[in-house]
């Protein structure tokens, strides 16, 4: 099975109880046109609210998405469908795929096209995710202390253009006009006490955000893990201290936002011994719309539709 791509429309494919609890601390805060700025807190329910709420109305993508990984890189197209994602890879370390790898993928791709219990029994693991990232969301007004430092431009970057071996790349579209953004900062609340395992990694996290006012959306996400956090008194497993996170969520059109740069550099440790270190670098880009009621079967011969790509 392919590796997974980890990204939100917000945070709807998190592979992970990991990347779920990362992901999730980017939903903190909402916007007004203008000072005085609300309550902070009242920033992030209101954020955590709408995010939820947005969720069942999500306009279903084709996009580009590369990961930078330990070992390799690889680039693959997705589609989203009401059944879950399909995605075929197209090039692995810079590489396009060889003839008998493209050929292998068109082979996993048509059994999947002809299994529909496997693509829903994938479905219901991105279900999973997606619940336990929406658990983490709802924890996020007490789980911080935030801190409204000022308004100022957002940081206007361009979505980013994936390199497919063998395609030409387009020129990136420039920016769009800076919005303005709120900045704030949030903490560690010492009062809180997590509810699972799976919420501790929020005890450990600070760092800087900045929320587009006029769409109430994070645009950045800067943060560090300021303290060890332990997993199970660090049997289970444990987060070191200094790792960081980065995230860039930017608007594809109207209200339309979706997260397309993120990084993560973190370590520790898993059952006392085994060294932890996760060091990711992903983009997704060249978003496409597609029908909400595509059915994934139809996904599948899109991509395979798709022209072959030279190998090198």
């Amino acid at each position: 099975m392919l590796p997974r791509p980890a990204r939100s429309s917000v945070f709807r494919r998190a592979p992970s109880v990991l990347a779920g609890a990362i992901l999730v601390a980017a939903a903190t805060a909402r916007g007004q046109a203008a000072p005085p700025v609300p309550d902070p807190t009242a920033l992030v329910r209101h954020a955590v609210a709408l995010r939820l709420s947005e969720e069942a109305s999500h306009q279903p993508l084709r996009f580009d998405f590369h990961k930078r990984g330990d070992r390799r890189a690889f680039t693959q197209e997705i589609v989203e469908t009401p059944l879950g994602d399909v995605a075929r890879l197209v090039a692995v370390n810079g590489a396009a795929l060889t003839p008998d790898a493209r050929q292998a993928e068109a082979d996993r791709l048509n059994e999947l096209a002809a299994n529909r219990a496997l693509q829903e029994h994938r479905f219901r693991h991105e279900q999973a995710d997606q619940a336990r990232v929406d658990k983490l969301l709802r924890l996020l007004p007490e789980a911080f202390l935030y801190r409204y430092v000022g308004s100022r431009p957002c940081q206007a970057a361009a979505i980013p253009v994936i390199r497919i071996p063998g395609v030409p790349t387009p020129s990136p579209a420039p920016p769009p006009p800076a919005d303005t953004c709120y900045h704030l900062t949030f903490t560690p609340n010492p009062h809180w006490s997590p509810p699972d395992l799976e919420s501790r990694l929020l005890q450990g996290m600070a760092g800087d955000v900045w929320i587009d006012a006029n769409g109430d959306r994070l645009h950045l996400l800067s943060a560090r893990i300021v303290s060890d956090v332990d997993f199970g008194w660090g049997i289970v497993g444990r987060f070191n201290r200094g790792g960081t996170i980065f995230m860039e969520q930017d608007r594809l059109s109207g209200n339309d936002w979706e997260l397309t740069r993120m990084k993560l550099n973190l370590t520790g440790k898993v059952l006392l011994v085994k060294t932890l270190r996760v060091d990711i670098d992903e983009k997704m880009g060249d978003f496409q719309p597609v029908p909400k009621n595509l059915d994934y079967r139809e996904a599948i011969r899109m991509l395979l539709a798709s022209p072959p790509l030279p190998s090198h």
